[in-house]
């Protein structure tokens, strides 16, 4: 087999052409595109036998992933996390495969998988990285492929971990004015990427005996690392869902805490309030009482009335201690 190396890469700048890169060498072709539109669609419709409701998946939301399984091709939906750091969310992102004898069409529906295209520019640049990934067939090159968009989740996966750390501490250390927001946003990200990692585990598991006619070399053992990394993940993602609901239940404990505390001194308050009210009432009727109103009380009545408020509060006061209420 004669090999060569031989990129290209079909666009325009007015776009009218298909925004897309070719890269060749031997007897393989890998096709990257990010963002497709109706223009790449149609290109890879006339070039490559794909059918129709394939290339109109590509161009709508598939929301689980899926293998579409032909005579001479296969088509492949995987969905990768993505965290935005605008709203701090990890979201969904999906690239799709095909794949058959002689050729790998790779497609970054969001644009926000840069791996792919990382690894792209890399064996553009390194003839020894072209050679290594392309020598044993598209099968493998699609391992790769697979293999490094998997390893991308480890980093979010760490992120996950350490806000979780930062969460536990400042929920015992500051307290729980600002918790709930931080572990509300973590619940939401661990339930998106546990939605995303589900799925793929079947898919992934399944390309080994599915890719095998497409390589020229057993693909078990290399699969079979990947499928492990996801399993990982997905131990992981399990451990972090039970960590933050124990966080979340220890924030609502803390919360009925210190409802309760306020409540106690807002219930000390209003009884303490009561005395204050009632006392100065019964001295406030025109009724003859000891040191009252009617004409030739004495004068200095009011000290018998602010007496008897004090003594009453600090009856109160040494009950509510006694029994430990503060």
């Amino acid at each position: 087999m004669k090999e060569k190396l031989d990129t290209v890469t079909v666009s325009h700048a007015n776009n009218k052409a298909p925004n897309l890169e070719t890269l060749n060498w031997g007897d393989l072709t890998w096709i990257h595109l990010e963002r497709p539109t109706k223009l790449e669609t149609e290109y890879l419709g006339n070039h490559f036998p794909f059918h129709p409701l394939n290339l109109d998946d590509v161009l709508s939301i598939i929301q689980r992933p899926k293998i579409d399984d032909y005579k001479d091709h296969m088509f492949i939906v995987l969905h990768f996390p993505y965290y935005n750091p605008i709203n701090q969310a990890i979201v969904s992102s999906e690239v799709d495969f095909f794949i058959g004898n002689g050729f790998l069409v790779s497609i970054d529906c969001s644009g926000y998988l840069k791996s792919v295209a990382k690894f792209f520019k890399l064996c553009q640049t390194s003839e020894d990285t072209l050679r290594g990934n392309f020598i044993h067939g598209s099968g493998y090159l699609l391992y790769r492929i697979v293999d490094k968009l998997v390893d991308d989740c480890i980093p979010l996966l760490d992120m996950i971990g350490e806000n979780i750390d930062h969460v536990e501490n400042h929920l015992f250390t500051v307290g729980i004015q600002g918790a709930v927001m931080k572990i509300s946003t973590l619940r939401r990200n661990i339930i998106t990427f546990r939605r995303i990692i589900w799925p793929m585990r079947a898919v992934v598991s399944s390309l080994e005996g599915k890719t095998r006619r497409f390589t020229k070399i057993e693909l078990s053992d290399y699969f079979g690392d990947t499928i492990d990394h996801v399993d990982k993940i997905w131990d992981a993602l399990d451990e972090y869902k039970e960590i933050i609901e124990g966080l979340n239940a220890t924030h609502d404990s803390l919360a009925s805490h210190r409802n309760y505390d306020v409540l106690r001194v807002l219930t000390i308050l209003a009884t303490i309030s009561a005395v204050l009210i009632i006392v100065p009432t019964f001295y406030g009727m025109n009724v003859p009482l000891p040191g009252g109103s009617n004409p030739g009380g004495h004068p200095f009545s009011w000290l018998l009335v602010v007496l008897s408020m004090v003594l009453s509060i600090a009856g109160m006061l040494y009950y509510f201690r006694r029994k430990g209420w503060f």
